[in-house]
């Protein structure tokens, strides 16, 4: 089971590992991330940043270095990462790495409550996620192979991955709208029955069909 972290917000371990590059403050460390891409890798909530960073230094893995200024703006205070931030990092990555979690998409959701759609919408839906999976996959695609020029491999795993979902979830989806059009999925004609009956109305004597 994954631990318990003092400063458990994801975004919180990207400032750690930004910060193992040189000290900055947080708004060259945001900088830094964007430019990076790190918001494809996680969902960011940018204007958390500054409370993650205090909560960093509170529980003592990143310190104070100094301030800096820039022009006229108000000074701002520069960070570094402390003995405990690096192994708290390395820890933190050992644990994200080597087990894995439940992770609960919102397609799985979506696809728990299937049924309330009639299947022949279900599938125009399904087919739509396709074809918007397959643009997706195009687009990275190119993007490691861009990258495949200028930067090593051990750098841009984190898109193979990603891209390795879209592919199995576009082939899983093709499998699933093909079982429903070809009535294979075990449970389909009672799915399109029940739809038929909602839609063939009240019967005759006023009461919906049982």
């Amino acid at each position: 089971m994954a631990k318990r972290r003092k400063v458990g917000n994801l975004l919180a371990l990207h400032v750690l590992t930004t910060l193992y590059q040189r000290p900055m403050h947080p708004y060259e460390i945001a900088a830094e991330m964007r430019g990076h891409g790190k918001e494809q890798d996680l969902k960011i909530q940018w204007g958390s940043l500054y409370t993650v960073v205090g909560n960093l230094e509170k529980h003592g893995f990143i310190e104070a270095a100094g301030t800096t200024r820039e022009g006229r703006r108000p000074e701002r205070t520069v960070y570094s990462i402390t003995e405990a931030g690096r192994a708290e990092a390395v820890d933190w990555v050992r644990d994200l790495v080597g087990e894995p979690e439940r992770e609960y998409p919102k397609l799985r959701a979506a696809l728990s409550v299937l049924g309330v759609l009639p299947p022949d919408e279900a599938v125009g839906l399904l087919r739509e996620r396709a074809e918007i999976l397959t643009r997706r996959i195009a687009d990275e695609e190119a993007a490691i192979a861009s990258y495949a020029e200028t930067v090593p491999r051990l750098f841009t795993v984190e898109v193979e991955f990603g891209l390795a979902l879209l592919r199995a979830e576009a082939d899983w989806v093709r499998g699933l709208v093909t079982e429903i059009e070809q009535g294979t999925l075990s449970g389909v004609e009672l799915w399109r029955a029940g739809h038929e009956r909602l839609a063939s109305g009240p019967s005759q004597d006023g009461r919906r069909e049982q």
